[in-house]
């Protein structure tokens, strides 16, 4: 928590009896008020859904970087009148 800063309060309506039990199971079991324990759940659910958000890009890289590749044409130097990279790489190796 951040010291000296104000902090938000939150007010949870309508909460099932039965959550709010489970709640207090688990705060009594972690030795943590029920406050503390909404923060380190809330912390806790955020954190997962950042790194699945990550963890989803880094699985989207390969379809992009093929869809990239499918839609690219291929470029020819000497369409365009320009001398083909192997032949100057070559003459520069022979110097």
């Amino acid at each position: 928590m951040l010291e000296g800063k104000a902090m938000a309060t939150l007010y949870v309506r309508n909460l099932p009896d039965d959550l709010y039990a489970k709640l207090q199971e688990l705060a009594v079991s972690q030795h943590r008020s029920i406050n503390a324990q909404v923060i380190t759940l809330l912390e806790q659910a955020l954190t997962t859904e950042t790194q699945q958000t990550e963890e989803q890009r880094r699985q989207n890289v390969p379809k992009l970087l093929e869809e990239s590749n499918r839609d690219r044409r291929r470029l020819n130097p000497a369409d365009f009148g320009l001398p083909d990279s192997t032949e100057l790489i070559r003459e520069d190796r022979n110097r």
